[in-house]
């Protein structure tokens, strides 16, 4: 029997919720394919923070290394200032696993309507490639006369060829993968942005011509946002810097239904380190606590460590299970249009997985 460890990250908010939803996921498909999951929860987060004044321990990363992959919750505290909050724990994951790709699928699933009119199953189907360690998240900078009335704040965005091009690379490949409409489209503002987004755009047209056989468009950032409502349908990977990436694969959850279904992986393809698994949809402490969170895109974030992890057949039957759920529109929780709680949501996709 093939044995996989876990690290469970709940952290704040409605992540204490939806992870232990998707570990009775993981553990019944794991079962029914014959895979031994081991899970090891670390409460890390902003209560660790309150009692230790920081997010994690300092020891961290190296306990998480010790597994195969991690899933997270969701970070943010509506005490804490998010810098610290997304500083203190997310944003060093990433960096210290060097987890340099962020997918994020956007998917149309049967039984969802979009906010968007004539959008039928499947319509838009579409990939965020969002680069995840450095760009404007950087956090280069400083304050100059810190809290006087002269006060300077300096923020600095850090674009490098290596960087640029791993993930534009991750970007082209993944369309080739997809095998879908075989599109990579590349968003920038160089026209704003004079060298880091120049860089980008240079280096994105590099890599395109090693690809002949993908189509290619090159959109500044507000014309994407734009053509993510106005053509959605048209998109099939969509390669972005930290910021961009991180704006519009949001709107692509949305257009796609709900937020409340958007998984995403923090990838290190050389598989150096565990990769990270997380819903976007962030802590919702305005609903924290009350048992109506959407599992759903922590179930599918579930699923996609799952094909990242080998097990293709345990991920199949993991988003077979939430698309039957989906599709029969009996038990959606309030972002869907429906009324079930947490457990009633988690209870179906169980339900199907049988």
């Amino acid at each position: 029997m093939k044995k996989l460890s876990i690290a469970l990250l709940p952290g704040d908010g409605i992540g204490m919720e939806v992870v232990p939803a998707a570990r009775k996921v993981l553990e019944k498909s794991g079962a029914a394919a014959g895979v031994h999951l081991s899970f090891e929860q670390f409460d890390w987060g902003s209560d660790h923070y309150f009692r230790m004044g920081q997010m994690m321990p300092v020891d961290a990363l190296e306990r998480l290394r010790a597994h195969d992959s991690i899933l997270l919750g969701a970070v943010g505290h509506p005490d804490i200032p998010d810098h610290i909050t997304l500083n203190g724990m997310l944003l060093p994951i990433r960096r210290g696993f060097d987890l340099y790709v962020n997918e994020r699928p956007a998917y149309l699933y049967a039984g969802v309507e979009s906010p968007l009119r004539g959008y039928e199953p499947g319509a838009i189907d579409m990939v965020v490639v969002r680069e995840n360690t450095e760009g404007e998240y950087t956090n280069v900078g400083g304050f100059v006369y810190h809290h006087l009335p002269e006060e300077v704040a300096i923020q600095t965005s850090v674009f490098t060829r290596h960087g640029c091009e791993r993930i534009i690379r991750y970007a082209f490949d993944l369309a080739r993968r997809r095998n879908q409409k075989r599109k990579v489209a590349s968003i920038t503002k160089s026209n704003a942005q004079g060298y880091g987004m120049v860089l980008w755009d240079r280096i994105f047209r590099e890599v395109s011509a090693e690809y002949p056989d993908i189509e290619t468009e090159s959109l500044l950032v507000d014309a994407a946002a734009m053509n993510f409502v106005r053509r959605p349908a048209s998109f099939d990977v969509v390669v972005a810097s930290n910021l961009f990436g991180d704006i519009l694969s949001d709107l692509s959850a949305i257009v796609t239904g709900s937020i409340g279904l958007a998984p995403s992986a923090n990838l290190d393809p050389r598989r150096n380190a565990p990769s990270l698994f997380e819903p976007v949809h962030g802590s919702a402490p305005d609903i924290a606590g009350k048992g109506v969170s959407n599992p759903l895109a922590t179930i599918l974030a579930a699923a996609m460590m799952m094909d990242h992890l080998g097990e293709p057949e345990m991920s199949a039957s993991i988003e077979g299970a939430v698309r039957a759920v989906l599709a029969d529109g009996k038990v959606l929780t309030a972002d869907l249009g429906g009324r079930s709680t947490t457990a009633d949501v988690t209870a179906a996709v169980l339900a199907h997985l049988a």
